[in-house]
């Protein structure tokens, strides 16, 4: 039986500077790949990067982006939101996660 998901959503910001990135960055077929690594100041970072889909991902979309995530770092990311501020003192992109029990201040980190 298939666990139940709750998707990774971006907001508006997020998906407009992926699909930039994505003219830039990416191959025809590829996605959004969310995932998780070992690593950082809290123990775990976050990975973003363009990617062809494999066989075990998690596929979903969000406001027009094609998101893949492997089945491991899936347990961490659902429900996430993604959001991106490039205003003056924007920090680029930025996470909610309601997995997470600590962050560091730089919010690419969590435990």
């Amino acid at each position: 039986m298939e666990k139940d998901c709750k998707n990774i959503t971006l907001t508006e910001n997020a998906a407009k500077q992926i699909l930039l990135l994505a003219e830039e960055d990416s191959e025809e077929g590829q996605c959004l790949r969310f995932g998780v690594e070992k690593g950082g100041c809290s123990g775990h970072e976050y990975a973003m990067g363009f990617d062809f889909p494999q066989p075990d991902d998690k596929k979903m979309e969000s406001c027009g982006v094609k998101i893949i995530v492997d089945p491991h770092s899936l347990e961490y990311l659902q429900g996430i939101e993604v959001d991106f501020d490039d205003g003056i003192n924007g920090k680029g992109f930025s996470f909610n996660n309601p997995n997470a029990k600590r962050t560091c201040g730089c919010g690419k980190s969590f435990k």
